[in-house]
């Protein structure tokens, strides 16, 4: 009887200790679980997860590890609910993490910013993103924050990229920041633009210290020859020193047969020589990006692994996770895992 007693008080113990646990973790992460939705639905699933390790005791540097070999990319048009339409669902949620995992992406590029009112005080979904960042940790992933600046005003772009930069849930941060510069509409006039932009890399630029930053930008083909006018006199020169990694948006499933570019390897190789001149470094540091995923082939995929090779990018990916097919992923997985890519993915 004793023996009994003293067994249900210990059981008792843990289950109260497991339920702190997950209490904390709700409150100070805002919903944040280590777990799926699915997984939180099933009966006794919160209280197992909470016995594993929440909270990040290490914090890996912000350098140029996080563009090494294969990338997934995911935007809030994917897993906020609150940019669904009317009754929509999410077609991603922190569970996808999972199957990166599991098809060897090393990086998540993730919108964590945004500027509009669906994205309250800049950040997407701060519990989601909390999800994601434990998530990815747990697998050894890294997570790369972006945001796409509008250059309406500076200063809240840089807030904006502040608040990625400063989040943290759980002892885990993001592990790099990326700036998307493509957007034209709002500031139509390219000078003003332009000053705009290297504003804000230079306030940002200062903000980070050390810690790299990434630039995502337009594939130079696009803006000096298919479309010249879309941003002409992008300032390169300027932007050089104040970024540290270069992702050209080399989506080739956008042109034409007719124009030549229609072609995995033709678009990326040549944006990718352009801009290393263009910002007078041949040693650029380059993850290509193609795309779009469901729009591509196979053959495609793999005519862009080998311009990622001959260009000496240290990673490339595939915009989007949420358009690959489960063909494409696995092509590409084995690719950086025994194929042609496979120098570019480190040990």
């Amino acid at each position: 009887m004793a023996a009994a007693r003293y067994g249900a008080r210990v059981v008792r113990w843990r289950l109260r200790r497991l339920s702190v646990l997950v209490a904390v973790a709700i409150v100070v992460a805002g919903g944040i679980v280590v777990f799926g939705r699915a997984a939180a639905t099933t009966p006794g699933a919160a209280l197992g997860a909470a016995g594993q390790r929440l909270v990040a005791t290490t914090r890996p540097p912000r350098d140029l590890d996080a563009y090494r070999g294969l990338g997934a990319w995911v935007d809030a048009f994917d897993y906020a609910p609150a940019y669904q339409p009317a009754g929509g669902a999410p077609s991603i949620d922190p569970g996808a993490v999972d199957d990166m995992a599991t098809h060897g992406v090393r990086t998540l590029f993730l919108q964590v910013a945004r500027n509009d009112a669906r994205s309250p005080g800049g950040i997407v979904d701060r519990a989601l993103l909390g999800q994601f960042l434990v998530r990815a940790h747990r697998h050894g992933m890294r997570v790369v924050g972006w945001y796409l600046p509008k250059f309406g005003d500076v200063a809240v772009d840089r807030n904006n990229i502040d608040a990625m930069a400063t989040f943290e849930t759980l002892g885990h941060r993001l592990d790099g920041i990326a700036v998307d510069i493509e957007f034209t509409e709002d500031v139509p006039d390219p000078e003003l633009r332009n000053q705009r932009l290297i504003e804000l890399s230079t306030g940002l630029r200062g903000e980070m210290g050390a810690d790299a930053i990434a630039a995502i930008v337009l594939p130079p083909v696009l803006t000096e020859v298919v479309n010249p006018d879309l941003w002409p006199s992008f300032p390169w020169r300027d932007l050089a020193p104040l970024y540290d990694a270069w992702l050209p948006m080399s989506y080739w499933t956008f042109r034409s047969g007719a124009s030549g570019y229609h072609d995995g390897y033709v678009y990326n190789e040549e944006s990718t020589r352009r801009l290393r001149a263009n910002l007078g470094d041949g040693d650029a540091v380059v993850h290509g990006i193609g795309g779009i995923g469901d729009l591509m082939t196979i053959a495609e995929l793999d005519a862009f692994a080998q311009s990622l090779v001959d260009t000496a990018a240290v990673g490339g990916s595939i915009y989007d996770w949420n358009t690959m097919g489960t063909e494409a992923k696995a092509e590409l997985e084995r690719r950086f895992g025994i194929g042609v890519l496979a120098g570019l993915a480190p040990p």
